[in-house]
Formats: C-alpha cells, structure tokens, sequence
C-alpha cells in the first residue's frame, strides 16, 4: 500500500471521529460521506382546527353588503373562496346565505346548502325543510337539504321526510327512507312502515333498513330482494300490527349500539 494512501485513511477516519460537517478533500472519483450534525426542530404549539375563528358577532352594514356580493361567486372559479368567506363571517350570515336557496343555478343552490353545513347554522334548518320539500327543485339539491337538516336538526326534519316519503320522484322516497334512520323521533317509526309496501324495491329496502336500524325488530325471514309489491303489502301489514301493539311504550334504542346483521 502506498504511503499517500495510508495518510489519506488517517485523515478520512480522524474527520469521521470529530464530526466535521464539510469533507476536507477526496481523491478523485470517490465520495466522502460525512454525517452533518442534527438538531431537531422545536416542538409546535397545538393550534386551533381553524386558524381563523368564525365571527359571533351581529354583522355591520358594511358585512351584511359584503356578504350579498359573495352569493353570486358561490357558482364559479371562486365560489370555495366565497363559502370560506362565508366560514368566516359566522352563523350571523345566515339570513344573507340562505338567500341562495332560492337563486337562479342549482350550483349556488346546492353550494349553499354545503356552507350551511360547514357553519353547523342549526337556524338555517326551516330553509334547508323548504328547500327539500319544494317540488320543483332538483333531487340533488333536496336529497342534499334533507340530509344536513337532519344532521343539523333531526326532529324538526320529520315534516320533510313526511312529505318526500310521498313524491312522485323515487330517487326523492329513497332520500326520505334513507335519512329517516338518524331521526331520534318515534314519529318516522308510521311512515316507513307506510313506504314497505312502496312500488320500487330500493326505496322499500331503504325503508325497511332504516326501520331495523331505528326499532332493532326482529321481524319475520322475507326475500326483500326478490319481493313483489303484493308481498311487501303483505309484510306491510306484519310491520303495522306489531308497531300498533308497541308504540305506546316503545323506547327507541341505543344509536350506539351496534345494528343486527341481516
């Protein structure tokens, strides 16, 4: 081995032991590694979800004006700007955003009902009931309305699934056998007994679900996927007699509890 080389290794393995951070040289073609000293970063204060709280406070003149510009830009390039305006404007926007309910271009429509929701606005819940109620509004925007009503307010939610039980739209039934299941009210109890015996079989099944969910009754074996409309009458009927037998002391189960598998 020649000499220049056993000094090289010395040198190599005496800036190894020190910790330099920087090679001092290498010889040609080869790379150096050389471990560069380590301090982790400080530890973060935990911050808030929302690095801007939303505002509690009535709205000025000058915020209620602004919150009437920032409904049309709920459709659009900006409209996730805009419900983040609306985010931060707080719950005290909520009589400028429900506004949009009723504006032109389902789009805003349906983008209101989602800032609603983000908000957790519980007073907005008589608008979202309308909204999922009107019969010439689009599906998607009342299935929508219906499903944050009930989040939001489920008892005062029951008058919608009433009327959306009855529709002519079964996209619409469906939407009202569904959302009835997170409903802590005996009151649905009647009306998804009522939507069994309905002519399409998804909204049948939908309604029997939720009826299982919401009562933990253990009914009768039935081939639902395979019924007829004559046999869900039928098994209306089984559904009627024992509920005309319980409503009176019937208890509404746990939600925690986990649903019987079927």
């Amino acid at each position: 081995m020649q000499l220049g080389q056993v000094y090289f290794r010395v040198i190599l393995f005496c800036v190894v032991l020190l910790g330099l951070a920087h090679p001092l040289w290498a010889e040609p073609g080869l790379v150096v590694p050389v471990q560069i000293p380590y301090e982790a970063p400080p530890k973060g204060q935990d911050l808030s979800a929302e690095s801007v709280p939303q505002n509690t406070k009535p709205l000025t003149a000058q915020e209620v004006q602004r919150a009437e510009a920032l409904l049309p830009l709920l459709e659009g390039a900006q409209e996730f700007w805009a419900m983040g305006e609306f985010v931060h404007l707080g719950e005290p926007s909520v009589p400028v955003l429900v506004k949009g309910l009723t504006m032109p271009g389902p789009r805003i429509r349906y983008n209101t009902i989602e800032t609603i929701s983000m908000l957790k606005a519980a007073s907005a819940v008589p608008f979202l009931i309308a909204a999922a109620k009107e019969p010439n509004e689009i599906p998607r925007v009342r299935e929508h309305a219906l499903r944050v009503a009930v989040r939001l307010d489920g008892a005062k939610a029951v008058d919608a699934i009433e009327v959306m039980a009855k529709d002519q739209n079964s996209s619409i039934r469906k939407a009202a056998a569904f959302e009835a299941r997170y409903v802590r009210e005996k009151i649905v109890i009647p009306i998804l007994i009522g939507m069994i015996a309905d002519a399409e079989r998804f909204v049948a099944l939908s309604a029997v679900q939720s009826l299982w969910i919401l009562t933990r009754h253990e009914t009768e074996f039935h081939d639902w996927e395979a019924s007829t409309k004559q046999d869900r009458q039928e098994w209306t009927v089984e559904w009627s007699e024992w509920w005309n037998g319980q409503k009176d002391n019937f208890e509404l189960s746990d939600p925690k509890r986990p649903a019987r598998a079927r």
